[in-house]
Formats: C-alpha cells, structure tokens, sequence
C-alpha cells in the first residue's frame, strides 16, 4: 500500500525545508539541478559510517561484510528500481556524467573516422563532450536532432538522422531544460534496426517517470542519485549483458581485476568490472536509502502532484508581458524555463533569492539547446514531491516584485 502523500509530514523528514533565507522561508525551486535529502538518506549515511564501516569485498571480518552487505543491497535496490535483470547489469558510478563517459570511452575501440553518433539538441553537456572526444580522437562525426514548435523531439528528423554509419544514439529521457520527454523505446528501436547502441540519460527521468530499462529496449541508462533525494558522488550505468561484455573496462586498479601478473593481466565480471578503486560505499547506501525512501509513494501520484505545481506556475506566469516559457511539450515533466524580456536571468534569480525563493539561472549545461531557441540563458523553476502550491504563489510573487525592478 503506497504511502499517502501527506505534504506536511514530508516536509518534517528534510531538515532544509524549515530554515529561512533572508528573512523568508526557503522555497527551493532548483530540485533539477539537485534536490534535498530525507532523514532517511541522512541516517542512513551516518548510521552506516558509526556502527558498520569497513572497505567492502575483500575482508573478511565482520564490519567488512556487513558493509560489503549493505553496499550489494544498494545495488539490489538500483536493479529494482530500473527492473534491470540482474545485479550483474549495474554499475556504480560517481554520477550520470561518469556513466556517459564510461560508455563512450568503452565505444572508442570501434569507431572508425567517418562513423556517426546521433545526439538531440536538448542534450546536457554530459551527454555532449564525452562523444566530442571521440570526434575529435577517433573521427567520429556527430549528427543533431532538433525540435519541433512545443519543444518536443522531432522524430521525423530523428528517424532521418540514424543510418548504416550510425553507431551510438545518445539521447535524454527527460530535457533538463524543457521538460521533454523523449520516447526512448522508439528511438532504440530504431537505433538497432542499423545495428546501434542506444544510451538514454535518465538523469532527470529517474526522478519523475517510473523507470523499465527492459520495456524501453535502451543499451544503456544512466542516473544520478543527488537529484532523487540522495547524496551527491554517486549514480548508477545500467548496461545489457552484451553491452557490458563488449565494453573494455574504463579504469584499472583494485576490485577490477582477476589476476594480475608482471606480464599479463585478467579481468573481472560485471559489475566488478568497471569498479576500479575503493567505490563510494557510503553514498551508495545513502542512493539506496533515497530509492526505497520515493518507493513508498505512488509514482503516478506524485507525477500528478508535480504536474499540478507546475500548471499553477504556468498559469502564473502567462499574464506577464514580456515573458517567454520554454518548451511545452506534452507530457513533459514539471520544468519550467522561461526568460523575460528587459531581464537577465542571473538578475532574476538573484532578486528572488531575496524572498527566499531559489531557482536556477544560466545555460543549465546545455549551450547547444540555448542557440537553439536564440538566448544565452534560462531562468528555470523545477518542482519537487516536497513543494507546494503555497510555494508556488510565493514563487510568483517574488517573481512579480523582480519584475518591477527590472523592467
């Protein structure tokens, strides 16, 4: 039985929610950047680092195996949440960054000059320099796929853009951005029928869409745990077994080895494979933590509830003159990027900073998206299972009294 979403008691689980910012109560409208953590992910990092922490996998002592216990939990817990097969198909890694760079450092033994990577407009600069290594260090050529008029993948162009030369389609799951969401299961379906791989960047899908890497088809998943209430330094790669068999590890040293020797060295299996190093123990409990902490809530009930926010925000914003929302897709998740004429963003963010309202200004990491839609910048307020309609009229308010000293 889901939990209830009882947005009082929720709120009494983030210790952040009940300070103030100059003055006023935070409101905090950055959660796509990164989102606030729980009690629960909390206690769980600090229970694991004073009662059972030890390196894991290769003591075996008691604290070396409870810790070696809860750290293979937590990847229980990602293999659930992601419906992948086995534990064998999830990686740790620091983060979606990582997990990208791991794959294209995997793929750069066979591209050969000439080959294509086809990546969308909206992507993250994560999703974007690690293939421009291989454009500029292999040859690849990297083909973009725009939008259409709401912000929404064009898919007409998508379908032109993948062909024989096409070895990797990188794509995100949801636009950190505009909010688009992407049909994954399409484009890796057309991906492998010219015999390509299909990486999706869930870093902001994890967080509002229920998540079946097996359903969308995708080669490989990344996510990050500091943007679904865990701690930062920790994410996850989901691979398929042929995709990870394929791939060359992406760092040598301890834990990913088999045997080595003066003349020669032998691998490990995955997952262990491409966890070189001491890894990340007591962030991957706290991911574990956040990933059963969201578990008990109704995924479609709190899509609902951020859907909701952000319609009471949009619906805020569309008497302002001069104010431009971007991207409107439907179906998107509860982003809301928009700029204001006669007002630069950071301008705007700094104002509302002042009645306690954080929100973020920039380019988001995504240039290629900004010369896109012709700005250099986005202010962006992005909604969280923690956030409420209260939020969202102070939110307006003080983006109403910016708008006075602005323009």
């Amino acid at each position: 039985m889901p939990r209830k979403l009882d947005l009082t008691a929720i709120r009494a689980e983030f210790p952040i929610l009940a300070r103030q910012v100059n003055g006023h109560p935070l409101v905090y409208l950055d959660n796509a950047a990164s989102a606030q953590k729980p009690d629960a992910v909390i206690d769980a990092m600090a229970n694991q680092a004073r009662t059972a922490y030890a390196n894991v996998h290769r003591g075996l002592h008691t604290l070396a195996n409870e810790a070696t216990e809860a750290f293979e939990a937590a990847r229980e817990t990602v293999r659930a949440f992601l419906n992948a097969p086995s534990t064998d198909n999830v990686i740790f890694t620091k983060g979606s960054t990582e997990g990208i760079n791991l794959v294209a450092s995997a793929l750069a033994a066979r591209i050969q000059p000439g080959d294509e990577i086809v990546l969308s407009i909206m992507e993250h600069h994560s999703n974007i320099v690690p293939w421009h290594f291989l454009r500029e260090r292999r040859g690849a050529v990297l083909r973009w796929v725009g939008l259409t008029a709401d912000g929404s993948l064009d898919m007409d162009a998508m379908r032109a853009a993948i062909g024989p030369k096409t070895k990797m389609v990188a794509v995100t799951h949801m636009s950190n951005v505009l909010g688009t969401v992407t049909d994954v299961a399409a484009i890796a379906a057309m991906a492998h029928g010219v015999g390509a791989q299909l990486l999706a960047d869930g870093s902001q899908a994890a967080v509002h869409l229920s998540v079946d890497v097996q359903a969308l088809g995708c080669d490989w998943y990344v996510f990050t745990g500091h943007k679904l209430y865990g701690p930062t330094g920790i994410g996850a790669l989901y691979g398929t077994a042929e995709a990870l068999d394929r791939a060359r590890p992406y760092q040598g040293g301890g834990e990913m080895i088999e045997i080595v020797e003066t003349d020669r060295v032998t691998y490990n299996t995955p997952p262990h494979k491409f966890e070189a190093g001491t890894p990340p123990i007591l962030e991957a409990v706290g991911l574990g933590a956040a990933l059963r902490w969201m578990g008990q809530f109704d995924t479609a009930e709190v899509a609902a509830h951020e859907h909701a926010l952000y319609t009471r925000a949009r619906e805020a914003l569309r008497g302002i003159n001069g104010l431009k929302v971007h991207g409107e897709a439907p179906g998107k998740g509860a982003v809301l990027s928009f700029s204001l004429e006669g007002a630069h963003p950071h301008d705007l963010a700094q104002i509302l900073d002042r009645y306690g309202v954080a929100i973020r200004a920039g380019h988001h990491c995504a240039q290629p998206l900004m010369q896109y839609l012709g700005v250099s910048a986005t202010a962006r307020a992005s909604f969280a299972l923690y956030n409420t309609q209260g939020e969202v009229d102070a939110f307006a308010e003080a983006l109403a009294k910016a708008r006075k000293m602005l323009v």
